[in-house]
């Protein structure tokens, strides 16, 4: 009986960092979205000034809560592991990788964490004028720290600005480069875009949900509606940003795009390869089935564009899982066609008059919350998955940027992150799940608020009224 190879030190470092970060990714995926969606409630509420959009600040404002607790929690795991996994690559690579994540902490988290709390619990502590202030800042660090860390790991995908010392550490040289870099514009618009289309998707599918069972709930109704307007105009726009970033990648890391593509041979007219299994051993993608030549006209803008193969570049330069490249790249279009359809859909039931009481699009809706998370990590997965073997793409090999630690002991940590994960992570998703299950009501709670100062010689801000769904601010109150 023959054993199989035990996986090696390198191995489970990936594992583990993959692990780690696809839990991490799950809630700023969700929150970057949800802090702007919250922004435009409460300023349509100040607008308005109707309940119905303080009633939904709230009901999501307690969500934001816990969700933005996990994601801070979940994301401090990742920078350890650089030292304790990575401890080469953050040798070689810290004069750049450090400083950008300083940066974020210091400018997009301080942010974040300096007004979170007014956010949270100030409604009736500061004046209205202030606390959207609060909420807008929050949302704007949450897009900060998406700049900064999208900088970070662009710059590993397409290194620029910077120079090699004689001992292989990298040096900066220019840090507009550096951060701006060939890939960055395209995939910090793309990463954006799908946190908004990820909480469109997961806000239109609690709001199908309690339409499913109160078709009158007037909050539900908007949701629902704000959730589709989002993924009909927005899920068509990151289709052609994903385009434009498809052909920077060719340009960059045109291995990576071979993989995607499945094409082993480099053509002209190539094939749009829509299923099929890629075989390295064979270098061939099996039981093919494609659309012919329209791989040129997607990547080359025509018919006769020369597409490279994998099999141009040699074995030790190609991405070392083309399978889990391919097939993750085509679950991201799948959804993303999905959720353009969903739009499309809302918009027809909404010129009918039948967007909230048309059971099959509402359950529809239901079944599509999850697909941006899904699609975001597909998406995570073709961009990590397929720069490999590289950490530092065409400068630094995964396979040297490890650290000197024996297998047995990453697989330790990687089991007790796996049990620590699943307990803390898993229960704080389960009691998402229950206010998701709640339904939005007329005065909604939100975290509690606390009662307004009254102290000597300091004026109290107001109340905050709250009246029936189409009642207004009173004029003292404006």
């Amino acid at each position: 009986m023959t054993w199989p190879d035990l996986p090696s030190a390198l191995d489970l470092a990936r594992f583990q960092f993959a692990f780690t970060v696809v839990w991490h990714f799950l809630f700023p995926a969700f929150t970057i979205g949800l802090a702007s969606f919250l922004a435009v409630l409460q300023g349509l509420w100040l607008w308005t000034g109707r309940a119905l959009y303080l009633d939904s600040f709230r009901y999501w404002l307690k969500i934001f809560a816990v969700n933005f607790a996990m994601g801070v929690v979940s994301g401090i795991v990742l920078s350890y592991q650089f030292g304790t996994n990575w401890s080469v690559l953050s040798q070689r690579a810290g004069n750049i990788i450090g400083p950008l994540m300083g940066y974020e902490v210091l400018t997009a988290f301080f942010l974040e964490a300096g007004f979170l709390g007014v956010m949270l619990f100030g409604l009736n502590r500061v004046g209205k004028g202030l606390h959207f202030l609060a909420t807008c800042l929050v949302a704007i660090g949450t897009l900060g720290s998406a700049f900064w860390i999208i900088a970070a790991n662009s710059w590993m995908q397409t290194p620029t600005g910077h120079s090699v010392a004689a001992d292989g550490t990298f040096m900066p040289d220019d840090w507009w480069a550096i951060i701006f870099n060939p890939s960055f514009p395209y995939r910090f618009l793309h990463v954006v875009i799908a946190t908004y289309l990820t909480t469109a998707l997961i806000v239109g599918a609690v709001a199908a949900f309690h339409l499913l069972r109160d078709r009158a709930n007037e909050r539900a109704r908007l949701m629902l509606s704000m959730a589709m307007w989002m993924a009909l105009l927005v899920a068509p726009v990151q289709a052609l940003v994903g385009d434009a970033h498809g052909l920077n990648t060719l340009r960059h890391q045109p291995q990576k795009v071979a993989a995607m593509e499945g094409h082993w041979e480099t053509q002209r007219g190539a094939p749009l390869i829509l299923f099929g299994w890629p075989d390295a051993a064979r270098e061939e993608t099996r039981f093919a089935l494609g659309i012919p030549k329209l791989g040129s006209l997607i990547l080359g803008h025509s018919f006769d564009a020369e597409i490279p193969g994998l099999k141009a570049f040699p074995p030790e330069e190609r991405p070392t899982n083309v399978p889990l490249v391919f097939w993750s790249f085509r679950v991201m279009v799948g959804l993303g066609f999905l959720m353009i359809f969903l739009g499309l859909a809302g918009l027809w039931l909404r010129w009918r008059g039948r967007l909230y009481d048309t059971p099959w699009f509402l359950r529809w809706t239901v079944a599509m919350g999850p697909a941006g998370l899904v699609a975001v990590t597909a998406g995570w997965i073709v961009t990590e998955a397929g720069r490999q073997p590289y950490t530092v793409y065409g400068l630094l090999r995964t396979a040297d940027s490890v650290s000197p630690v024996a297998a047995p002991a990453v697989a330790a940590s990687l089991a007790a992150f796996a049990v620590v994960y699943v307990v803390v992570f898993g229960a704080g998703t389960w009691y998402m799940f229950r206010l998701f299950r709640q339904a939005p009501h007329v005065h909604e709670e939100g975290p509690p608020q606390g009662k307004p100062i009254r102290t000597a010689g300091i004026t109290p801000a107001p109340s905050v009224p709250h009246g029936a769904d189409a009642g207004r601010l009173s004029p003292a109150a404006e």
